[in-house]
């Protein structure tokens, strides 16, 4: 019996982004992203349907363009970076129609694992001017942050939430051919 070679792709850090929304107050929605993550996919060629994923984010690398905030999510209340600097998933792709899939697997953040299912978006596949072939997906999904641990809460004197529960995904992830 004959075995197929699997094709690795890895994450194109310098053409990808991995950013999340939060509500804040509930009137207004804070957009937070992480600068330090590696990724793979393992796939028959450029047939991406039942593909591995393994993904790793550096949960010290969150930016909101406001070092305060970004000093609270990385202590004790959200992340603690400092003990558990990374969050990772590792998933398989599953074809949903002609460009999307469902990507479905365990989320590890803080040392609290859950499954999740995100929504992806082929954007095709090219060759770029180096002769590299590149791949392109957008991922989005929500996830709940208090199934994480990260149930720091606050309410203010009028009764409004400061941070909401749900957080809402959005990476575009580029990979490269191996």
């Amino acid at each position: 019996m004959e075995t197929q070679t699997k094709t690795l792709w890895k994450i194109d850090n310098m053409h990808s982004e991995v950013q999340f929304k939060v509500k804040h107050l509930v009137i207004s929605t804070v957009t937070g992203t992480f600068n330090e993550f590696e990724g793979t996919l393992e796939s028959d060629g450029e047939n991406f349907d039942g593909a591995d994923a393994t993904f790793a984010i550096e949960t010290a690398s969150v930016d909101t363009n406001v070092a305060d905030r970004d000093a609270h999510l990385k202590s004790e209340d959200f992340f603690y970076a400092e003990k558990f600097p990374r969050i990772t998933f590792e998933g398989k792709l599953e074809k949903t129609g002609d460009d999307s899939y469902k990507l479905a697997g365990p989320l590890t953040i803080r040392d609290i694992t859950r499954d999740v299912e995100l929504n992806v978006e082929y954007g095709g596949t090219m060759v770029d001017g180096y002769g590299q072939t590149k791949a392109g997906f957008e991922v989005t999904g929500k996830i709940n942050r208090k199934e994480f641990g990260l149930t720091w809460s606050q309410v203010t004197e009028a009764g409004g939430v400061v941070v909401g529960d749900q957080v809402r995904l959005a990476l575009n992830i580029q990979l490269t051919k191996s």
